[in-house]
């Protein structure tokens, strides 16, 4: 079709096309002639949508498909004209649509009817106003189809869309959007189901509602979602039984879905999704009010209560919708104060972040950080924890929510509007990467120019282009994540440190019910903590007026927001006023996130930076927390005894370092997620015995008149294969040789003395400074002379030792001490441990010793599953099972003679003597027994006693120790799954390996 334009008469230049939006310039002048009109005029028009280009082709494609449509469109111009191509602009599905059916073009400029009745129109049911009689239970005319339903639908939907894509202001214009589509949908369920009763009951046996839930019950959806519903059905006459009202409920429901989602001529209009039923996808379809009422008091959970809070009856029976919304509302009111709310809470919020992929966090508008989620998260919490006694509340929607929270002053009103303002972006945002193909996504694209055209569609003038988009996008989030702290946690520090009227929004009851729903178990003492720490006018005081807001949010996240906030009161007291606290945690976001996570998650830690505060500032340098090399450590040791002649001065720097070395090491495991062996916990306790020893020797030397022995320690057990944890004794053996000049008798007195002295200057492990030196594992134990010379030791080992002896020297090695003394000892047990075939006879006792020690050695009343030691499957059970390995093979088998018994089991595999699986097996096991017993430890704080060793109960120290490994929030029964198990699995092992 040839244009009106004359031949002479020149088109729009390049630059004027570039200025109107265009891309592909050389195309428009071949495009414009196959238009009626004035080119000027069409790209004028065109100008204004958010893709030129698009808009232009499709009005080509759709004057070839109407001629008379596009002719009419351009010679009317104004509304009609910007409608249509708004839409041919913004939506490729959308305009493919129109040139497929061009007559739908004109619901963009026809004066609309209510979504109501044009959908029961076109089915050809009665579209009574609702309140009348009827309106409960329309039924759809004989031979209308879900195809007639489908059709009105979309023509509803490009009048919404022509609002929408034409609005100079689309960002406040967004809430309004949300409602017409949600109105659409309600429409939509309503015309089906007047299908369905037509079919099914149409003499309405059974009264059926379909209950909006999600965003469709906020009336806040989107373009292209699933419409999430629950039905509620009873008798319509006193003649039908409550089966009947299942089964015919069920079938109306069925269809009425059908008609939305089936098969059909017209494609589906979205999925309609129960799932958020009762027991979801495995519970009844359909239920009575009766039925939802007693399970919600009995079986529901209590993210379903939350999600309760959005239910609104959207199509079928008004009062019985009525009704389920005042039972719905009864169980929404009180969930705040349920057991579990805060962790479920967290538990799904948690999950949804882990879902989301890595490659798109950052492009994820709804579930990312500072996305959709974390402002309905923090609006919803904020409802539910002040709408129990504020009825003004108790609103659906986000936006309606915020309004009413600031209301009532429970967000101050420049937040509220902040909120709002970045809610409403993101929505529209959403709704424009929807719009394009008008497919379910929540992703921004990557494309740039998609993101462009995304830009222009919403604010030319601020946005100008793709990267405005991106930047915009970017401070909006960061603004979100931000806000959510304010909002929910600022007035909190308002109302408990007397700051200006305006501020102290909250009084302390109402601070009380913010912390508690959050998860402070004793909110009391919180607002206590925080009080002590904003109190006054002094600088500090000032700063943390600033830091907690964030803190108390960041704290919440922990595994025990209570410890954490003592424990941040605790320090701020201790060193609140050096310099470098406060500002480190001002400016280094990195240090203060990782300090609380540490503070809320270890009672341990929280106790070492105490005693080293200065322990903070390696949180904000990942290199800080990497371990010192031993070599350094060893020239640190020998420093420090050279420059402190003072025994008992000395002996507290050896300490110190040790305690200093353990702190860096349970820093680390608290933000990594507890390794199984920190070989350099070993080494601490190394270089702590060799200092030890050093000032031993020297007060020996200078009470006796000189050196009377030389003397070594060899370690021993899970010291000695350098698997020491945070409370660990360091099991050793002492070996001595005597001074020239001195005689057997006066050196192993000096070697006893100087061991005895070691001991006493390290201290105990009932603290984190100290060192239990355990000599039990010496030859005849505690019968046996302490120390013993390097022969005396060969003859004892070559004439007297039992197996379990010959057993206990596989973890043998140096420690402390001479290292040609070191040497000659492991010159005389190396035959011992590794040259040695135990015989039947040996192999019977070792299983002997073996099964009395599961018989006597576990704690009376202790749970052998939850003993992650000695339990089935625990610790000795790989231990023994791997050492029984290397009696039997050391001496082929060079690599089995190693101390560590995962390096030992590393050895067997490769040697063929474990296959793979079992290896992994015991490897596994081990390994969680490894990082619970050291978790235990760090959660607790306590440094001694059995339940060091038990996994355990389901209770806060159970929950602390779950998320300290690792498991997300409410993930944390996980961990008694897996270590049953893994525990099970590597005594089926055990058993075949060990027993047989």
């Amino acid at each position: 079709m040839a244009g009106d334009q004359g031949a002479g008469e020149p088109g729009p230049g390049a630059a004027e096309l570039r200025a109107a939006g265009f891309v592909e310039v050389d195309r428009v002048g071949g495009l414009l002639a196959s238009l009626p009109g004035s080119g000027e005029r069409w790209v004028r028009a065109c100008s204004v949508t958010a893709r030129p280009d698009e808009a232009l082709l499709q009005a080509v494609r759709l004057a070839e498909a109407d001629p008379s449509l596009v002719r009419s469109l351009i010679d009317e111009g104004g509304r009609p004209l910007g409608r249509v191509l708004g839409v041919l602009g913004g939506s490729r599905a959308l305009g493919d649509l129109l040139v497929s059916h061009p007559d739908r073009a004109r619901a963009l400029w026809e004066t609309p009817v209510s979504a109501r009745a044009t959908m029961l129109g076109a089915v050809g049911a009665p579209a009574i106003p609702l309140g009348e009689e009827g309106a409960d239970a329309p039924v759809a005319a004989p031979g209308a189809t879900a195809d007639d339903l489908r059709r009105a639908y979309r023509r509803v939907l490009l009048d919404i869309v022509g609002d929408d894509l034409t609005d100079p202001e689309p960002v406040r214009r967004m809430p309004a959007v949300g409602r017409a589509l949600a109105d659409l949908a309600d429409a939509a369920l309503e015309a089906a189901l007047a299908l369905a009763r037509r079919d099914v009951d149409p003499g309405v046996r059974v009264r059926l509602t379909v209950v909006a839930m999600g965003k469709t019950g906020a009336r806040e959806l989107n373009y292209v979602s699933d419409v999430d519903v629950m039905y509620v059905a009873e008798a319509g006459s006193a003649d039908v039984e409550e089966r009947e009202v299942i089964e015919i409920g069920t079938r109306l429901a069925a269809l009425s879905a059908q008609a939305c989602s089936g098969p059909g001529a017209e494609p589906p209009l979205w999925a309609v999704d129960t799932a958020l039923r009762p027991e979801g996808r495995d519970g009844a379809l359909v239920r009575t009010l009766d039925s939802y009422q007693a399970y919600y008091a009995r079986w529901a959970q209590t993210w379903e209560y939350q999600a309760l809070l959005k239910a609104r009856a959207a199509a079928g029976d008004r009062d019985l919708g009525a009704r389920f919304e005042a039972v719905a509302a009864s169980f929404v009111w009180s969930a705040a104060g349920r057991p579990g709310f805060v962790d479920n809470a967290r538990a799904m919020r948690t999950r949804v972040e882990e879902n989301i992929p890595r490659s798109e966090v950052d492009r994820e508008l709804k579930l990312g950080p500072g996305g959709l989620r974390d402002v309905e998260f923090t609006v919803q919490l904020l409802q539910l924890v002040h709408g129990r006694t504020d009825p003004d509340l108790r609103v659906r929607d986000t936006v309606g929510a915020l309004a009413a929270l600031s209301t009532g002053g429970y967000v101050g009103r420049s937040r509220a509007a902040e909120l709002t303002r970045a809610y409403c972006f993101l929505r529209t945002v959403e709704h424009r990467a929807q719009l394009w193909r008008m497919r379910r996504t929540h992703l921004v694209p990557s494309d740039h120019a998609e993101l462009r055209a995304m830009a222009r569609s919403i604010d030319p003038v601020a946005l100008p282009s793709a990267e405005d988009l991106e930047a915009e996008l970017t401070r909006v989030r960061t603004r979100v994540r931000a806000l959510h702290e304010e909002v929910f946690y600022r007035p909190i520090v308002a109302a408990t440190a007397s700051l200006s009227p305006d501020e102290a929004a909250l009084d302390r009851d109402a601070a009380m019910a913010r912390l508690a729903a959050v998860g402070y178990i004793d909110p009391a003492g919180a607002l206590a903590h925080i009080t002590a720490l904003t109190a006054g006018a002094s600088r500090r005081a000032a700063i943390q007026r600033h830091l907690l807001p964030v803190f108390i949010s960041w704290l919440a996240d922990g595994a025990d927001p209570d410890l954490g906030l003592l424990s941040f009161r605790s320090l701020s007291e201790q060193i609140g006023d050096s310099h470098w606290y406060l500002s480190l945690l001002r400016d280094s976001g990195v240090a203060a996130t990782r300090l609380c996570r540490l503070l809320s998650g270890s009672r341990w830690i929280a106790d070492a930076l105490s005693h080293r505060p200065e322990a903070i500032a390696w949180l904000d340098h990942q290199s800080d927390l990497q371990a010192l090399p031993s070599q350094r450590l060893r020239t640190e040791i020998r420093a420090l005894v050279g420059r402190h002649p003072d025994a008992a001065t000395a002996a507290e720097r050896v300490r110190s370092v040790r305690a200093r070395e353990l702190t860096r090491a349970g820093m680390a495991d608290g933000l990594s997620g507890v390794r199984p062996v920190r070989a350099e916990i070993s080494d601490a306790a190394d270089v702590a015995l060799e200092g030890a020893l050093a000032i031993a020797q020297r007060e020996d030397e200078a009470v006796h008149g000189g050196r009377q022995a030389d003397v070594a320690l060899i370690a021993m057990g899970r010291y000695g294969g350098r698997e020491s944890s945070y409370a660990s004794d360091a099991d050793v053996m002492v070996v001595h040789r005597c001074a020239p000049g001195v005689d057997d008798a006066r050196g192993a007195a000096a070697a006893a003395r100087i061991a005895s002295r070691v001991r006493e200057l390290l201290g105990r492990t009932t603290s984190q400074m100290g060192l239990a030196m355990d000599t039990d594992l010496r030859p005849e134990g505690r019968s046996g002379p302490v120390s013993r010379t390097v022969e005396s030791y060969r003859e004892y080992y070559q004439d007297w030792a039992s197996p379990w002896e010959h057993q206990a020297l596989l973890r043998a090695r140096g420690a402390a001490g001479p290292e040609d003394l070191v040497s000659a000892f492991l010159e005389v047990v190396d035959p011992i441990r590794y040259q040695w075939t135990p015989s039947p006879q040996d192999l019977r006792a070792i299983r002997l010793l073996k099964a009395r020690m599961e018989n006597e050695r576990l704690p009376r009343g202790a749970d052998p599953a939850r003993h992650v030691k000695l339990g089935p499957g625990g610790l000795t059970d790989v231990e023994w099972v791997v050492q029984l390995l290397q009696l039997r093979h050391a001496h082929d088998v060079e690599a089995l003679r190693a101390t560590s018994t995962m390096g030992a089991l590393d050895a067997a595999e490769a040697a063929g003597l474990v296959d793979g699986e079992d290896a992994a097996t015991l490897r596994e096991a081990w390994s969680l027994a490894s990082r619970i017993r050291a978790g235990n430890v760090l959660t607790s704080g306590r440094m001694s006693g059995a339940k060091l060793d038990v996994l355990p109960l389901a209770d806060r120290e159970h929950a602390a120790l779950a998320r300290l490994l690792g498991y997300a929030s409410g993930g944390e029964g996980q961990l008694d799954e897996d270590w049953r198990r893994a525990a099970r699995r590597s005594r089926k092992v055990m058993d075949r390996l060990f027993w047989e």
